[in-house]
């Protein structure tokens, strides 16, 4: 069993590696057979590290500066609930909006499981799309 702390240390770093655009960080984050869903998003869930870098190479490419702020934590005996605001700018198609460089903010709600090793074993991840859609309005 993780404690917080052990959790609070693996998700800041996951954070932090997607804070720089670093793909190799934030998959090494990843317990090699994790399974990674944004619900909502086109391909739906996705199983193994690999699987999920096609993920991150296109959020790094329509969102950029990227800031995290941790509005809560819930945490279980292997899991924690994470409520957070990103901040930044959209450059690219975050979404399928187009972005035009323009500032966002939303909130996302991540429920993480972890491994016996301290790796993310379940990323899924809940996105206010409906913000993004009244920041980012389409033509």
């Amino acid at each position: 069993m993780l404690s917080r702390e052990m959790m609070d240390k693996k998700m800041d770093e996951h954070f932090s590696f997607e804070a720089h655009d670093h793909v190799e960080g934030v998959l090494a984050t990843l317990a090699e057979d994790c399974e990674h869903d944004i619900v909502g998003f086109p391909t739906g869930p996705t199983f193994g590290r690999e699987a999920a870098r096609g993920f991150y190479e296109s959020l790094f490419a329509d969102l950029s500066d990227s800031k995290f702020e941790t509005l809560r934590r819930y945490y279980g005996p292997d899991f924690m609930v994470d409520e957070s605001r990103w901040s930044g700018r959209a450059p690219g198609r975050p979404f399928g909006l187009e972005g035009r460089n323009r500032p966002l903010s939303f909130r996302l709600l991540h429920v993480m499981e972890f491994s016996d090793a301290g790796a993310i074993q379940r990323e899924n991840v809940w996105v206010d799309l409906a913000s993004i859609i009244q920041q980012l309005p389409q033509d």
